[in-house]
C-alpha cells in the first residue's frame, strides 16, 4: 500500500506521544521464535530495533537460538533429548550450546544491527559474571538456573551508546558453562534492569480465550489474574512457563510486560509506538 508524505507525517506525529513516553527508557526484547528464523522477519526485527536505539529508547535484545542448536549437534552426530520441554546438556551439548549461542547467532545479529545503521556489542551470560548458574536438574545436566543476575556489563555498554546483545550462557563458581532458558533469561535481565517494558517474541497472537479463534485476543492481564487462567485451561502447555517469566519480570520491577507475535512483521514497532499494539500486556 502506498502512502503519500501527508500519511507519512501523520504516523509520526502520532508516535510522538510513543516516542516521548519511552525516551531514555529501556526496553528489553526477547527475541526468538519464526522472527529468529525467517530472514525477511529477521531484518524487520532488527530495523525495528535500530529505529528505537536512534529515536532515544534503550533496547536490549536478549536471544535464545534452540533450532540452529540442534542442527549443529547433528551435524556432530549428537540426538537432541528434551525433558519437559528443556534440552538435556551433557559436556560436550554445553560447548556446543555456548559455541552457537554466544559465537554464530549473537555475532550474526550484532552484524545484523551495524548493516542496519546501529551499534551494537555482543555479550552473553558469562561476560563480566552477568548470569550466574546451578544445575537446575542433575538429569538435565547442564542446564542452569539462574542464582544471580549482574547487569552493569549491560548498563555499561548502553551508556556508550551501543545495543547489547546477550546470549542466555551462565557460568559459575568452578568454571563450569550452563545452558540457560532465554524466556527466564530475559526476565530476569529485565527485572534487573528495571525496565520500562518487557517485550516476549512468539510464534502467537498473544493470549487467547479460544486458542482456535483469533477474535478473543485478551489484550490486557493482571498478574493476579494469570493463576486462575492457568486453572480455566486458557493458559496452558508450553506458554504456561513464559507467562511464569512475564509475571516474574513484574514482580521484580518491570512496569509492563508485552507478548507479541513475532511472525508479523515490524509488532515490536506496531506494540510501542502505536494506540492499537499487539498482541497482550501484563500488568501488576
Amino acid at each position: 500500500m502506498e502512502i503519500n508524505n501527508s500519511q507519512r507525517a501523520q504516523i509520526l506525529t502520532e508516535a510522538l506521544p510513543y516516542i516521548q513516553k519511552y525516551y531514555n527508557k529501556i526496553i528489553v526484547v526477547k527475541y526468538g521464535g519464526n522472527a529468529m528464523i525467517n530472514d525477511e522477519l529477521k531484518e524487520a526485527v532488527m530495523g525495528d530495533i535500530v529505529l528505537l536505539s536512534l529515536i532515544g529508547i534503550k533496547v536490549v535484545l536478549v536471544h535464545g537460538g534452540g533450532p540452529e542448536i540442534t542442527e549443529m549437534l547433528g551435524k556432530i552426530g549428537k540426538k537432541s533429548e528434551f525433558v519437559n520441554g528443556l534440552r538435556v546438556t551433557d559436556k560436550e551439548t554445553v560447548d556446543i550450546v555456548q559455541m552457537v549461542l554466544a559465537g554464530k547467532i549473537n555475532k550474526n545479529l550484532v552484524n545484523l544491527l551495524q548493516n542496519k545503521g546501529g551499534k551494537a556489542i555482543g555479550l552473553c551470560g558469562i561476560d563480566g559474571h552477568m548470569i550466574k548458574a546451578e544445575v537446575l536438574d542433575e538429569c538435565l545436566g547442564y542446564v542452569g538456573e539462574i542464582t544471580d543476575v549482574n547487569v552493569q556489563p549491560i548498563l555499561d555498554v548502553i551508556e556508550k551508546g551501543y545495543i547489547p546483545v546477550v546470549s542466555t550462557v551462565g557460568y559459575d563458581n568452578e568454571g563450569n558453562s550452563y545452558n540457560i532458558n532465554a524466556d527466564t533469561a530475559a526476565a530476569r535481565i529485565a527485572g534487573a534492569l528495571k525496565a520500562e517494558s518487557f517485550i516476549s517474541m512468539t510464534d502467537i497472537a498473544g493470549i487467547l480465550r479460544d486458542k482456535d479463534d483469533p477474535s478473543t485476543l485478551i489484550s490486557k492481564i493482571h498478574v493476579s489474574e494469570a493463576p486462575q487462567l492457568m486453572r480455566d485451561g486458557i493458559i496452558s502447555g508450553g506458554m504456561i512457563p513464559k507467562i511464569n517469566c512475564c509475571t516474574e519480570a513484574i514482580r521484580r520491577g518491570v512496569h509492563k510486560v508485552f507478548i507479541i507475535d513475532g511472525r508479523i512483521p515490524h509488532s515490536i514497532l506496531i506494540e510501542t509506538l502505536t494506540d492499537e499494539g499487539i498482541g497482550t500486556m501484563f500488568v501488576s
